[in-house]
């Protein structure tokens, strides 16, 4: 396994456009909308928080692990597999659960940085805070990271080919995106649509993320969704997944 991560190490170092995207466009949002007066004042409605202090930075953080998920993981894995890399990986001992371990590790660690930027940069320019419940917060960003990403190796093995990949990967991830909050925070959310919400993934994910950033606890059931998404995701990637 040491081996195939080195060589997908150099292989995404090659690729800059990828990182930058997932970096940069988070970031980039982060600061430019987080700039607007409205965006740090504190709104009754949303328990005295203002966009800033979670439900901004959540949602960037969430973004950027989505573009990894449901952009970047299935277009190099169909990739790989248009142009025979895999089909030459099968008649090596590699199980297939170790490639999708690689690119699970690789993508989450473009996840952290991105992550980790947000959160430093947040607080500098805009004063936003550091997640108060850190050990938590940790928690839920690897466990809500990695049940994403197993949803973009899911979408992986059943993509056609690499045109399609994207094309599915956003109609899976724009109303993922919406049920998590990204354009009309929870609280304002109809009660039908927060429950559907709390069992997306995605919601669980986002909320979790912004208890912890307020210094609270993240929910059981949120945890429960992550933990159950992982593992159900993940096992049917390593099932359908296809060297050819």
């Amino acid at each position: 396994m040491k081996k195939i991560l080195a060589v997908e190490v150099k292989l995404h170092l090659r690729d800059v456009q990828s990182p930058l995207i997932v970096i940069g466009l988070p970031l980039a949002l982060l600061l430019i909308l987080g700039s607007i007066p409205g965006f740090s004042k504190p709104d009754p409605a949303m328990g005295g928080q203002s966009v800033n202090d979670t439900q901004m930075p959540a949602m960037m953080a969430m973004l950027a692990m989505m573009t990894l998920a449901f952009t970047v993981l299935p277009a190099v894995l169909t990739q790989y597999r248009e142009r025979g890399v895999l089909r030459r990986m099968s008649t090596t001992p590699v199980h297939p659960s170790r490639v999708l371990a690689v690119q699970l590790v690789i993508n989450l660690a473009v996840g952290i940085v991105s992550t980790v930027l947000l959160i430093v940069l947040g607080r500098v320019v805009l004063g936003t805070a550091i997640p108060k419940q850190l050990p938590g917060f940790v928690l839920v960003f690897l466990l809500g990271s990695a049940a994403l990403l197993a949803m973009g190796l899911v979408l992986a093995a059943v993509a056609p080919n690499s045109k399609a990949a994207p094309g599915l990967g956003s109609l899976l991830m724009f109303p993922l995106m919406f049920v998590a909050g990204m354009w009309v925070p929870r609280e304002f959310m109809p009660d039908v649509l927060r429950h559907i919400s709390d069992f997306s993934v995605a919601g669980p994910f986002a909320q979790a993320m912004r208890d912890t950033w307020a210094g609270h606890a993240p929910q059981p059931l949120h945890l429960a969704v992550l933990a159950v998404g992982l593992v159900v995701f993940g096992t049917l990637a390593a099932r359908l997944f296809r060297w050819e």
